[in-house]
């Protein structure tokens, strides 16, 4: 990899008093980031819920299950909506960039009465065998026979694309494939019924991206700035290879169509509930 990536470029040097001073004086703000942060936090707990009355049937290796089972036993329940589409080849490289960081988070979760569960809407075959080759072991769903993830904006019919912009992240906008990414929060109470409390979509997920809070604390940040498409560089953990190479043009449009093509004749259109 060190043949495609340049050199770090190196600000003023000074000496430790002017380094600390500089220090403290970004210490400052990211305390007010972080203050910041608490509040919206806050602010989004507060946020109203829906109570959820349409029945959601997934495709899990138990059979099929209902959303609410989907809590296993717990009041909260947090969905990854990972882009793999029916008959794609295989799942998206950015969403299993994110999928990376997940089985080392889930028994930490369940201790806070949390579950974290992935849902696709390619067939549950096509998620086991991609899932198997990744290595993971986080709960993994198809919502192939479901509206769920067209309920929930993260997939896209072809009437839908076909007009030129869909809804997505709260807005009609362009959008360079059937399938997005996007993380969805339910509770459950006492008496069972399920509500949605909160989704986000777009950069709005970045923060559950531990390789990317830890690039942004070296010199070079993400190193993304160059690229027509800021993700060009990632692949799939097992296709990184010894001077890679990122080809600093590509457009998402272009990854997208990749990855979307049919392994078979798959439907890709929406499937009823």
């Amino acid at each position: 990899m060190a043949t495609t990536i340049p050199e770090v470029k190196r600000p003023k040097v000074v000496p430790h008093d002017e380094w600390l001073a500089a220090r403290k004086e970004l210490k400052a703000k990211e305390k007010e980031l972080t203050h910041l942060r608490d509040a919206i936090s806050r602010q989004r707990r507060a946020l109203p819920w829906e109570k959820i009355e349409k029945p959601y049937t997934f495709d899990s290796s138990g059979g099929k299950v209902a959303l609410a089972d989907l809590f296993d036993g717990r009041s909260q329940l947090v969905v990854y909506h990972f882009m793999f589409g029916p008959g794609w080849k295989e799942g998206c490289p950015s969403c299993s960039f994110w999928a990376d960081h997940f089985d080392g988070m889930t028994i930490h979760l369940a201790n806070r009465d949390t579950t974290l569960v992935v849902i696709s809407r390619a067939p549950l075959a096509e998620i086991q065998a991609f899932q198997k080759r990744m290595g993971w072991k986080f709960k993994w769903v198809s919502s192939f026979e479901s509206d769920f993830n067209f309920d929930y904006h993260v997939s896209f019919t072809p009437e839908e694309r076909a007009t030129g912009k869909v809804y997505y992240n709260y807005t009609m906008e362009e959008f360079p494939s059937e399938e997005a990414p996007g993380v969805s929060v339910f509770a459950r109470d006492a008496a069972g019924e399920v509500f949605h409390t909160y989704s986000v979509y777009e950069r709005g997920i970045d923060i559950l991206n531990g390789t990317y809070n830890f690039l942004d604390l070296v010199p070079k940040g993400r190193d993304e700035d160059g690229f027509s498409f800021a993700m060009s560089w990632v692949r799939h953990h097992d296709r990184y290879t010894e001077g890679y190479f990122v080809d600093p043009d590509l457009k998402p449009s272009d990854l997208f169509a990749k990855y979307e093509q049919r392994k078979d004749t798959a439907s890709s259109g929406k499937s009823p509930s």
